[in-house]
């Protein structure tokens, strides 16, 4: 039997395992896989955790992007409401000038119709007297200029009164 090495693989086993329990080795190897696991359980709850503050963070940045794109929109509608309401004015503006400006045009036409009417006035009443004197002074000589003087002075006294 001391010469069979199946005996002496059996001994070394159950030395071995003697020895591993003496030290606790089964309890050590034990301690070290709860504490890989823990160590693990740790990790996949501090992953969770994680996971779940970066869904918050992109669920708020989405959030945080919609909004801005509406607040964009408005901002844009307000322009053009912005701009329709500005170009109201100014063409209200620019048709309160015109008008202005037509009523001064039509102002300065008159005066310058009733400028033209009164040289023209002027002009024939100097043609007229012109045309008067020219006429006495080649045609009215002797009596027909007696009769006449005479004729005024007594109409003098009609108009004077």
């Amino acid at each position: 039997m001391l010469h069979d090495p199946t005996f002496w693989v059996a001994v070394s086993f159950v030395g071995f395992v003697l020895v591993a329990f003496y030290f606790k080795l089964p309890a050590m190897i034990g301690k070290q896989l709860d504490d890989r696991s823990e160590r693990i359980a740790k990790e996949l709850e501090e992953a969770q955790r994680l996971r779940e503050e970066a869904q918050a963070l992109y669920a708020e940045y989405k959030r945080k992007a919609e909004d801005a794109v509406k607040q964009a929109e408005q901002i844009v509608q307000q322009a053009k409401v912005d701009a329709d309401e500005m170009a109201k004015e100014a063409r209200a503006a620019t048709e309160t000038m015109l008008e202005r400006r037509k009523a001064q045009a039509e102002l300065k036409i008159q005066q310058a119709e009733a400028q033209a009417v009164k040289e023209v006035r002027e002009a024939t009443v100097d043609v007229a007297i012109a045309a008067a004197r020219q006429v006495m002074q080649t045609e009215v000589t002797g009596d027909k200029a007696g009769k006449l003087i005479d004729a005024s002075i007594a109409d003098l006294g009609k108009h004077l009164n």
